[in-house]
């Protein structure tokens, strides 16, 4: 049976996901290679960034330590985060941020049409707000792809790499840990492991289009879910968090 610690700890690394790939989208906002793509990256960005308000703010109501979305996002150390290692990944260039977005995007599809079944009526109304947004993200990412993948033999070979490089923080994607298991058995929680399929269905024809590689499935890690983290989540928690560790009590 699941406990309210479960639920909490569970919708807080949906929060830290969100908000920790929006910081690492908004470090394009003024570096994108032309400006509409600099005020897509910056719209994305804030898009994540609202989802992870929306996760927290439940995350704070379950826990009822009188900790608010800001307390949570800004007041905990690197190894209290709990989100997947590869939202914290560097921004890396355009190519590198293309693959890695749309790795995620096509996870969050599946997950997030899963998640508005919830029993849980919160998580699944965030859910249904969210949906909206990822398959424009999906759309996004996936043309994106295909227009370097098959474009000038540099854009193929950055986003090739890319990918190669990016592939083993995928598995972490579909690992649930014991508590997130106990709330798939209780209907609040989609079941990582099963979306696996619906997943490669949205990716490996899209790189077969663009003309990449699948890679191998030769590695993998994770952590994020227990703490562990990369060294550079503790380099973006550093520019993340300075100006309420500065000036304590600022507002989103």
């Amino acid at each position: 049976m699941h406990t309210q610690t479960d639920l909490f700890h569970y919708t807080l690394g949906l929060a830290d996901d969100a908000l920790i790939l929006g910081q690492r989208l908004s470090e394009w906002c003024s570096n994108a290679p032309f400006l509409e793509e600099d005020l897509a990256l910056a719209n994305v960005a804030l898009d994540f960034i609202g989802r992870a308000r929306m996760f927290y703010s439940c995350a704070a109501r379950l826990e009822g330590a009188g900790r608010d979305e800001d307390a949570l996002a800004y007041l905990r150390d690197c190894r209290e985060y709990r989100n997947l290692l590869i939202m914290e990944l560097p921004r890396g260039d355009f190519a590198y941020s293309t693959a890695r977005q749309f790795l995620v995007d096509a996870f969050n599809l599946p997950f997030l049409e899963a998640l508005c079944s919830s029993t849980d009526p919160e998580l699944a109304a965030i859910a249904g707000k969210a949906i909206k947004e990822s398959r424009y993200h999906y759309r996004r990412s996936r043309d994106w792809v295909i227009r370097l993948g098959d474009g000038t033999p540099e854009s193929h070979q950055r986003l090739q790499g890319a990918f190669n490089e990016i592939w083993g923080y995928t598995h972490e994607l579909f690992r649930p840990g014991e508590a997130e298991q106990r709330l798939v058995s209780a209907g609040i929680a989609p079941d990582r492991a099963a979306l696996r399929a619906q997943w490669e269905s949205l990716v490996v024809p899209v790189l077969a289009e663009a003309t990449l590689s699948r890679p191998a499935d030769a590695w993998s890690v994770d952590g994020g879910r227990e703490g562990t983290h990369t060294e550079h989540l503790g380099h973006l928690l550093s520019e993340l968090q300075f100006m309420q560790r500065a000036y304590p009590g600022l507002q989103w």
